[in-house]
C-alpha cells in the first residue's frame, strides 16, 4: 500500500484530494494538523519525514487569501509559503521520497500574458502587483521541484489550476473569491426578500472556474503518470503543468448561473463605476489534455454542489 501525505489535508483542495483517494483506495493517507506538525518549523518537519515511511507527498498546504489580504499582509504571504514549501520538499528529499507533486496558482503568470497563458509564459513579464509576494513564493516552488529533480534525480512535479471552487470554500463576506461571494450574496439576498442584487462592474470580464473535485482528481492524475510519459510532455526547466478547464465565461454569465442556482428571483444590476479588472484569465490546458485528462464537472453543476454544501454548513459562516 502506497503512503501518502496530504500537507493542507483541512483545506479546499487538501480536503478534494483525499476525497479522491478514498474513492480510489489502495493508499494509506498521513495528515497533521497544524497543532499537530507546524510546517514553517524546519526541524520539526524534517524530524515527521524521518519518522515516517512516506512514499507520496501532495503540497496542497499553503497562506492563501483575496486582494485585501495579499495586499495587506504582503510579508507573511511570501514568508509563510517559501517556508511550508522550502520545509516539505527539502525534508522529503533528505527522507528519500522520490514522488512529490506541488499545488502552485495561476498568478504565477505576468499580468499581461498572453490569453491563453501557456506554461512556457511563467517569467516572461511583469507580475500582478497585488499579489507578487505570493505568485513569487509559487514560482519558487515550482523551481525547487525542478532543481531538486536535476541535481539529485527526484520526480517532483508542479501543477498549477485555474480558479477553483466546491466544498470547503472560503464563504467570508469579506476575503471570498468571486464564487463563494456571490453564493452567499444570492443566499442572503433571497432570504431578506430583496428585489434586486448589485453587482460590481460591466459583468464582461471572461474567466475559467474549475470544481476542485476536478482539481484533486487532475492532482493524482498527474502524479501518477510514468515518469517517461511524463518527460515527454515536459522540459526540465519547465516541469509544470496547467489545470483547468480551457472554457470561460463572462462574469454576467456566471453570476446569471448563480442566480439560478440559489434560486433568486430578483433582478441582477451591475455598478459599472466599480473596476472589471482584467478583461481575460484563461488557462491553456493542451498539455495536460494531451496526457489524456479532462474536467468532467459542468459550471453549473459544480455551482449546485457547492451551494448544497454551503447550505448545510451555513452556520460555520455566521457573521
Amino acid at each position: 500500500m502506497t503512503n501518502v501525505f496530504i500537507a493542507g489535508h483541512n483545506g479546499m483542495v487538501g480536503s478534494a484530494i483525499i476525497r479522491q483517494m478514498n474513492r480510489q483506495g489502495g493508499v494509506n493517507i498521513i495528515t497533521r494538523s497544524h497543532k499537530e506538525l507546524d510546517l514553517l518549523n524546519q526541524d520539526a518537519v524534517q524530524a515527521f519525514f524521518e519518522s515516517q515511511a512516506i512514499d507520496q507527498v501532495y503540497l496542497a498546504a499553503a497562506k492563501v487569501g483575496g486582494i485585501v489580504a495579499n495586499n495587506t499582509y504582503p510579508a507573511e504571504f511570501i514568508y509563510q509559503n517559501l517556508m511550508i514549501e522550502s520545509n516539505i520538499i527539502h525534508s522529503a528529499h533528505l527522507a528519500g521520497v522520490q514522488k512529490l507533486l506541488f499545488l502552485g496558482s495561476s498568478c504565477i503568470y505576468p499580468k499581461m500574458a498572453e490569453q491563453p497563458m501557456r506554461e512556457d509564459s511563467l517569467l516572461t513579464g511583469t507580475l500582478e502587483p497585488t499579489n507578487e509576494p505570493y505568485a513569487i513564493a509559487k514560482i519558487a516552488g515550482i523551481k525547487l521541484c525542478e532543481s531538486y529533480n536535476r541535481q539529485y534525480g527526484r520526480d517532483y512535479r508542479s501543477v498549477m489550476p485555474t480558479n477553483l471552487y466546491g466544498p470547503n470554500d472560503n464563504f467570508h463576506p469579506q476575503n471570498s473569491h468571486v464564487i463563494p461571494a456571490l453564493l452567499r450574496r444570492f443566499h442572503e439576498a433571497k432570504q431578506r426578500g430583496d428585489s434586486k442584487v448589485t453587482a460590481w462592474g460591466s459583468g464582461s470580464p471572461m474567466r475559467e472556474f474549475l470544481h476542485v473535485d476536478d482539481m484533486a482528481a487532475a492532482s493524482v492524475f498527474v502524479m501518477n503518470l510514468d515518469n517517461a510519459t511524463y518527460q515527454r510532455h515536459t522540459q526540465p526547466m519547465l516541469s509544470h503543468i496547467n489545470v483547468g478547464t480551457g472554457v470561460d465565461c463572462t462574469i454576467k454569465a456566471l453570476t446569471e448561473a448563480v442566480a439560478r442556482v440559489v434560486g433568486f428571483k430578483g433582478s441582477i444590476e451591475w455598478d459599472t463605476s466599480k473596476p472589471d479588472g482584467t478583461p481575460r484569465k484563461l488557462m491553456d490546458v493542451s498539455r495536460l489534455s494531451n496526457l489524456g485528462w479532462h474536467y468532467s464537472i459542468k459550471l453549473e453543476d459544480g455551482l449546485r454542489d457547492t451551494y448544497e454544501w454551503f447550505l448545510v454548513n451555513q452556520d460555520d459562516f455566521r457573521g
